[in-house]
């Protein structure tokens, strides 16, 4: 018999009878679903896609599996799709995570289609076609739960796409060039790790610094709200709206950035007159977004703040990675007992991965010849009333040291910074009163394209060097790794034996 449809063990048929009596008991339940309504729902929303696709507004961060377009996933929920389909309380959890990513993707859509898209789709507007999207989803996803072939179906289509492509590698000879590009990487990390040993001293007068505005509550306090995170039934953390905007702005780290000019100024972005997008530096900001990794058995949760900037200005005539709007992706990862665990960092089009873990995490061997993990040094001990504290080069902005940042460091020269939700950005509005994404569907962003792409190619990556979208980064050259891989530090990192 098929695990997932393995029947329940007596105790959890009686806990499950126990549940639909109690419901039961205090509501009238809802009438099944007709399988005309059923099939309706696979009519509009095959006639949304056709819309969407029609207006070039697709949105890329999240993979609709074929042949389910109610659903999307990532690589965390790809990673539970086995242990989902053998549970019942577990496939369920699951379900309304691949719902919810598509929810969150089709209000980035919707809200890009013209006025008579929304009539072709007979919806008078975006909040109404949302709806039906809700409506639909639901009765999509009872009618699959009911139907076991369907549902193995979905399970084995709920893989993310990496992306590496296998036609440019094999175009580009990758088995060869790859030992050419793996030299370059090594030398550069060995230049990067000599930045990381020469940063200069704190209070230096070329860095200016960036403070979230909220003070930074007591490590304690963000502890205990970690700790208190109910979990789901495949034991993944969920905070609330209330809570996750507490822990971001607690966790929210200063930003010590080398300033030589505008372009190392972090900023909005938005939309201008140009094709491409454009970041405005006259009020700081910071994204941020709530995310997940798997370590052993736990699941645990991982604040994560994008920084965005002008551009990386050319630093000779012919710099290949210069080029319209650079950033930073720094992100927390949270042990269960509310401590950082790991900081690491990128730039937005992949580039420069950098991992800083806990003392309580050692790195793995590395396999031979992989980009594998860059770890320069270790995190400081952040003590009660203490958050981290990145240093940031000037133009080419990368991530060359850490710190521990106490509270009563004195306000001089601070500039403070705003916190906003990084999926804005998928769908902004414009000059014109539309709405837009700053990505395409692919993930890249328009007009960020780097000159770098005509000889990297060979290792696979779309063009090399674009800022993309979250769960679109590819984050090595030689080997295969992204960003959003959902046992990214396991596979990486080893607990450190307690004395």
């Amino acid at each position: 018999m098929n695990r997932a449809y393995r029947p329940f063990p007596v105790v959890r048929r009686l806990a499950l009878l126990a549940a639909v009596v109690l419901i039961a008991a205090c509501a009238t339940p809802e009438p099944p679903t007709p399988p005309g309504a059923v099939a309706g729902c696979r009519v509009w929303m095959d006639r949304l896609d056709e819309q969407v696709d029609a207006y070039v507004v697709r949105d890329g961060a999240a993979h609709r599996p074929a042949g389910f377009p109610f659903v999307r996933v990532d690589r965390l929920l790809a990673s539970f799709a086995h242990e989902a389909a053998g549970d019942e309380f577990r496939w369920q959890a699951w379900g309304q995570r691949l719902l919810a990513l598509d929810r969150e993707a089709r209000s980035a859509e919707t809200a890009q289609l013209p006025a008579q898209a929304l009539r072709a789709l007979a919806v008078d507007d975006t909040a109404a076609a949302m709806a039906r999207v809700q409506a639909c989803g639901a009765s999509l996803w009872s009618a699959l739960s009911d139907d076991p072939p369907a549902r193995e179906r979905l399970r084995r289509a709920a893989a993310v796409p990496d992306d590496y492509s296998p036609v440019l590698r094999t175009l580009g000879l990758y088995p060869l060039t790859r030992l050419p590009f793996y030299s370059g990487v090594a030398r550069e990390l060995n230049h990067w790790q000599t930045r990381w040993d020469a940063a200069p001293r704190t209070g230096d007068p070329r860095f200016l610094r960036y403070r979230h505005a909220d003070a930074a509550a007591d490590g304690t306090t963000t502890a205990q709200w970690v700790r208190a995170l109910p979990r789901d039934a495949l034991g993944i953390p969920q905070p609330d709206a209330d809570t996750a905007r507490r822990l971001l702005a607690a966790h929210a780290p200063v930003l010590e950035i080398e300033t030589t000019g505008r372009h190392d100024r972090p900023g909005r972005v938005r939309w201008g007159h140009g094709p491409a997008p454009e970041v405005d530096t006259s009020e700081p900001l910071v994204y941020q977004r709530i995310a997940h990794t798997r370590l052993g058995n736990e699941t645990l949760l991982q604040l994560v703040y994008g920084v965005w900037f002008t551009e990386r200005p050319p630093r000779s005539g012919l710099d290949l990675l210069a080029g319209r709007i650079d950033g930073l992706v720094l992100r927390l990862t949270l042990g269960s007992d509310g401590r950082v665990l790991m900081f690491d960092s990128i730039h937005p089009c992949g580039c420069y991965h950098v991992f800083v873990p806990a003392q309580t995490l050692r790195p793995r061997p590395a396999p031979p010849r992989q980009e594998w993990a860059f770890v320069p040094t270790t995190l400081p001990v952040l003590l009660p009333g203490q958050r981290l504290r990145v240093r940031v080069s000037a133009e080419d902005h990368q991530v060359i040291g850490l710190a521990a940042e106490p509270l009563t460091a004195p306000d001089n020269g601070v500039v403070a910074y705003r916190l906003e939700d990084d999926n804005d950005m998928r769908a902004l509005p414009t000059p014109q009163g539309t709405r837009r994404s700053v990505f395409w569907s692919n993930g890249i962003m328009p007009g960020t394209e780097r000159g770098e792409r005509v000889l990297f190619w060979p290792m696979g990556i779309e063009s090399p060097g674009a800022m993309r979208q979250w769960g679109r980064h590819p984050t090595a050259f030689v080997g295969r790794r992204h960003f959003d891989d959902a046992r990214l530090i396991e596979e990486r990192f080893e607990r450190v034996p307690a004395n």
